[in-house]
């Protein structure tokens, strides 16, 4: 069987689904499990909302109707209006295309589901949960490169300069963390400018890798994401985390870290792993590409083992469910552009 991933992949550095597909793509390859060309494929991953390429769903529609048997495997963070705090059409968007074309859903996070189907009713005859996994090639971990010394490194990343990225967080520790104890790093584009946090732009994952392991402790403020990919390569690179209680963090962290409800406690939270990092990083979670991709690989057989036995017909694409979801992102475009003149956030 093989997989194609229709999606415009990045060689820059261009957010964390972006890292975590090459590195899909690359373990699959290795597998022998990969084409190049969705027109041999016997399956394909599509990603959540491709934003500024709809001709992805376009690409994916017309292959369906001249390939109908082929299997369509959707990767599902989200729900993305969760995390912008607005545009709710994107999330029915990506509700009517799973309803009109996807024949599995693999959720990014446990926190993932539950959230699309309680608030979207987004669910599928076939679904699974599978945590994303960095390239081991790239994040690992390497504790004689990190010093352990005083004082003690904090480093928080970022590719998106969302504000629910954290950066109310960060910027109390910016004010209020001891910088006799503790140095902080923050990787990445960001809204605000700190004082005392040292800043460095985005960058290529084999230089963030490097830049991690320096370090001795992970942050993150996030709210509402799913799966981060920055505290799953973070923990990777052996790094004990301190992350907020919202989303999928606290199946990430698992024991390797501390959770956070506020800036009431993140300080509290910070010194605890501090004062003992040597146990928390004896307890860190493993985060394994191979299985990850294998995973992958046995969802979307057991769909495949399902249609050979006739037990399923993977779905036909109706050119009315096409001419709705193109009605419903023109509507969601219309109204965008209608915000943006009169200065509305709705």
């Amino acid at each position: 069987m093989k997989i194609h991933i229709l999606h415009n992949l990045r060689e820059e550095p261009w957010g964390g689904g972006n890292q975590f597909l090459k590195a899909l793509r690359g373990e699959w390859i290795r597998q022998g499990a990969y084409t190049d060309t969705s027109e041999e494929a016997d399956a394909i991953l599509i990603n959540s909302y491709p934003f500024s390429a709809e001709y992805l769903f376009d690409q994916l529609w017309h292959l369906k109707r001249r390939h109908p048997n082929k299997i369509v495997m959707y990767r599902l963070d989200g729900p993305i209006s969760f995390i912008r705090q607005k545009d709710q059409d994107f999330d029915r968007i990506i509700r009517a295309w799973s309803d009109a074309i996807a024949d599995g859903i693999v959720f990014q996070s446990r926190w993932c589901e539950e959230q699309n189907r309680l608030a979207f009713g987004i669910t599928s005859k076939y679904q699974t949960i599978i945590h994303n996994a960095p390239d081991p090639n790239i994040f690992h971990d390497s504790t004689t490169q990190r010093l352990n010394d005083f004082p003690i490194k904090l480093i928080a990343a970022s590719w998106s300069n969302n504000p629910r990225k954290g950066f109310d967080v960060y910027q109390f520790l910016d004010e209020h963390l001891d910088f006799n104890k503790y140095t902080m790093t923050f990787v990445g584009n960001a809204p605000v400018t700190f004082k005392h946090i040292k800043m460095l732009a985005p960058l290529p994952s084999n230089e963030l890798a490097d830049v991690l392991r320096y370090h001795d402790i992970f942050i993150t403020a996030s709210k509402t994401d799913p799966c981060s990919n920055s505290l799953i390569e973070a923990l990777a690179c052996g790094l004990p985390s301190v992350a907020l209680k919202d989303g999928g963090h606290p199946e990430l962290v698992q024991n390797g870290g501390e959770l956070f409800a506020d800036t009431q406690d993140v300080l509290e939270k910070i010194d605890n792993v501090a004062d003992h990092i040597t146990d928390y990083q004896q307890q860190l979670p493993t985060m394994n590409l191979t299985q990850a991709a294998n995973n992958y690989l046995a969802f979307v057989k057991q769909i495949w083992d399902d249609k050979q036995a006739g037990h399923y017909s993977p779905k036909r694409t109706r050119v009315g469910d096409l001419l709705t979801i193109k009605r419903m992102i023109i509507t969601w475009k219309a109204k965008r552009l209608w915000n943006k003149s009169t200065g509305s956030s709705n």
